[in-house]
């Protein structure tokens, strides 16, 4: 499929707070300005999510300001052990309050509540993530400080539009591959990440969705013959025909896919469905395919970080799954990479919200 590149910087949305040029760019061009959304603050959604991961132990936080709610999610993972930990205390009618930055080229970002905090500060070419939640697992705290370095390299960044409703959208931007070195303390041990095979992710997201959703997405960042190596891939929601967000990270440099496709197994007798969860046998062998040939990976699943909430008009039902990828995946120039064994993440997620 043609994927249109937007390569000028521009504001994201027009004057009728629709917006401007559906595309994707390997770096943030586009001006997200709140103040020119057309929709009500309960309905616009905000978020900063990191990873970061080696092939032993995962972190993943997150500040999100979902208009009606607010929400910092804390969660620690042993792949080892297949053991992991989440809690996600929630705020209501953030509106905007917890002013989480319009670019993710600056701005600092902190949240917290009675009894936890989370900080993201920019300093120079670096990332720094600082949080502690006290009873965090059987009454013991969690605290932690890691660093990520971010080199100048592309990152995948997607402005989606709804077909049927002009004045929702996603603006999002992925960046894969920052080395990453830090400790977590909990319950007694600390848990390292060296920058020689730890790796962070941040998938920065703002825009006003439509009622009800479903995404897929992957990602995985690792080392491939001494060169670092990831990718993001996924789809599920919006008009993507103007690109979709699948792209590899290779030695800091974007090559564009086209659309890749999930194949999750399903349960004995049970039929899949793609507007919502239900069927899938998610710790089994998953399948990725891609319509040029260019992304072809199987995943086996090491843990299911799975949650759901269903409070009426609220339904949140996510599997994140961690485990590795085994496969191939091919070069704009046409160098394949024979991956083994990469460590990442594959998810399916419905949101009624």
């Amino acid at each position: 499929m043609h994927q249109h590149e937007i390569k000028e910087t521009r504001t994201l949305l027009d004057e009728k707070g629709r917006l401007a040029e559906p595309g994707f760019s390997r770096r943030h061009l586009q001006q997200y300005d709140r103040g020119k959304i057309a929709a009500p603050k309960f309905r616009i959604k905000e978020w900063d999510y990191y990873y970061v991961g080696n092939d032993h132990y995962g972190l993943a936080i997150t500040v999100a300001d979902l208009g009606y709610l607010g929400m910092d999610s804390i969660s620690i993972l042993d792949f080892d052990n297949k053991w992991q930990c989440t809690k996600s205390p929630i705020a209501p009618l953030p509106m905007g309050r917890k002013k989480l930055p319009p670019s993710t080229l600056e701005g600092d970002v902190k949240s917290s509540g009675k009894n936890h905090y989370i900080s993201y500060k920019h300093k120079g070419s670096e990332r720094i993530i600082t949080f502690m939640m006290n009873d965090f697992w059987q009454g013991e705290p969690v605290e932690g400080e890691i660093k990520l370095s971010c080199p100048e390299q592309d990152s995948m960044v997607i402005a989606t539009p709804f077909a049927d409703a002009p004045k929702c959208f996603y603006y999002n931007e992925k960046i894969n591959c920052m080395p990453a070195s830090g400790e977590i303390r909990l319950a007694g041990r600390n848990i390292v990440f060296d920058s020689a095979d730890s790796f962070g992710t941040l998938d920065w997201g703002r825009g006003v969705w439509t009622r009800d959703n479903v995404w897929y997405w992957g990602s995985a960042s690792g080392i491939h013959d001494g060169v670092r190596f990831g990718f993001n891939i996924g789809y599920g929601f919006g008009d993507t025909s103007a690109a979709t967000e699948n792209m590899l990270f290779y030695d800091g440099k974007a090559h564009k896919l086209s659309k890749v496709r999930f194949v999750i197994p399903a349960l004995p007798g049970k039929t899949i469905s793609t507007d919502k969860i239900g069927g899938e046998f998610f710790i089994k062998p998953w399948k990725f395919t891609s319509d040029d040939g260019r992304f072809n990976m199987i995943f086996k699943p090491i843990l299911d970080r799975s949650s759901r909430t269903n409070a009426g008009f609220i339904l949140s039902d996510q599997h994140q799954v961690f485990g590795r990828y085994t496969g191939t995946a091919v070069l704009d120039d046409g160098t394949v990479l024979e991956i083994k064994d990469l460590l990442g993440f594959a998810e399916k997620v419905h949101n009624r919200w």
